[in-house]
Formats: structure tokens, C-alpha cells, sequence
């Protein structure tokens, strides 16, 4: 199969958004999705820009992203997240996801970066097992920790009282 991996543009936005809520189906919470064309637009494409993305692109068809941002580890320094690794249903176990990584890898290393992290959900099998033969270390033992808006609020009704 011969597809193209590269940065991403402001016009692949739609398709991206698109992976996104195709994601979010998969992990079973399709009302997650909050964000729209705009807020990538703003942070992905401008001034702003917060995070980075490359596309998979076969016959002028996005079929695959990977969406990353900057870390800083005070173990190790400079690092990247990575958000997410999307390929869609029909073009998966095709190496997709594999190049979509590599790239992802390639850019970490040419910018001496000391480690790229990501989380994945115990039960998402075939990620597991993909990640685990690239060479990457899935940490069992380390549960991934967030507030989400209500809970920052509920946090700072708690801190002004």
C-alpha cells in the first residue's frame, strides 16, 4: 500500500476532526468531543499553535494522524505526548499506525528529546500488543490521573472557601 506521511495542514482539519470522533466511538464515549474545526485551527495552525500533527495520506485521503505536544519531565527533561495515534477502521493492519509512530520517533530524536509518552486503555488489546512489539514500555502499575472542567471547577470552589 502506498500512502504518504506529513505535517498536517489547516484544510486536512476537517478529516482530522473527523479521526477524532471516529476515536472516540471506538473508546465508547462519542459525546466526549468538545472541540471543533476552530479550536484546532487555533492551536494546531497559528501563532498559538499548542500541539503538532502529522497525517497519513492515501489517494488524497486522510486515513490516519498522530497528534502530539510538548512535555518537560523533571526525570528526564524535553519530551513530547503523544495524544493521539488514530488510523481509521478501514485502514488498519495495513502499517499505518507503525509509520505514523515512526515518524512521531524520528521527530523526537532529531530534536534530542529524552522520551514520548502516551496512555492507552487496558482494554484496547491490539494497541497494547502493537505498542509492546515497536519496543515501548506499557507501565501497568501507573493509572493516568486527571480533572476534567468540572472537576477544575469543583477544585477552585474548594480552594476559595
Amino acid at each position: 500500500m502506498d500512502f504518504e506521511i506529513r505535517r498536517a495542514l489547516p484544510e486536512d482539519i476537517p478529516a482530522i476532526l473527523q479521526l477524532i470522533q471516529e476515536l472516540a466511538v471506538y473508546e465508547k464515549e462519542p459525546e466526549a468531543v468538545e472541540i471543533n474545526e476552530a479550536t484546532l485551527l487555533q492551536y494546531g495552525f497559528s501563532e498559538e499553535a499548542f500541539f503538532n500533527c502529522y497525517v497519513a495520506e492515501f489517494r488524497k485521503e486522510v486515513i490516519g494522524m498522530a497528534l502530539f505536544y510538548p512535555r518537560f519531565s523533571t526525570w528526564k527533561g524535553k519530551s513530547i505526548h503523544l495524544e493521539d495515534l488514530i488510523v481509521t477502521q478501514k485502514m488498519r493492519g495495513k502499517g499505518v499506525g507503525r509509520a505514523l509512530l515512526d515518524k512521531v520517533v524520528a521527530y523526537a530524536h532529531q530534536q534530542q528529546l529524552k522520551r514520548v509518552e502516551w496512555v492507552v486503555l487496558d482494554w484496547n488489546t491490539p494497541a497494547v500488543e502493537f505498542y509492546n512489539s515497536y519496543g515501548a514500555n506499557v507501565m501497568q502499575e501507573w493509572n493516568t490521573v486527571h480533572l476534567d472542567e468540572q472537576g477544575i471547577q469543583n477544585a477552585i470552589e474548594k480552594i476559595n472557601t
